[in-house]
């Protein structure tokens, strides 16, 4: 089965940097992911995983 995808894409010009560009992009936004985790404000996050506690009153801290 691989060899009839492999005869397939060795057709196709510059096919090689398919690899290269889509592990990247895969990298880049775990990588972004994760600084957007960790510079994330600690207050931020106890509000949002207290909204579920909350009698569907609005807490505004401004």
């Amino acid at each position: 089965m691989l060899k009839f995808v492999k005869h397939n894409l060795e057709t196709i010009a510059g096919v090689e940097i398919f690899p290269i560009i889509s592990l990247l992009i895969f990298f880049l936004f775990f990588i972004a992911l994760y600084t957007w985790t960790y510079t994330y404000k600690k207050e931020k996050i106890n509000e949002l995983s207290n909204l579920p506690f909350s009698d569907g009153e609005q807490n505004e801290t401004n």
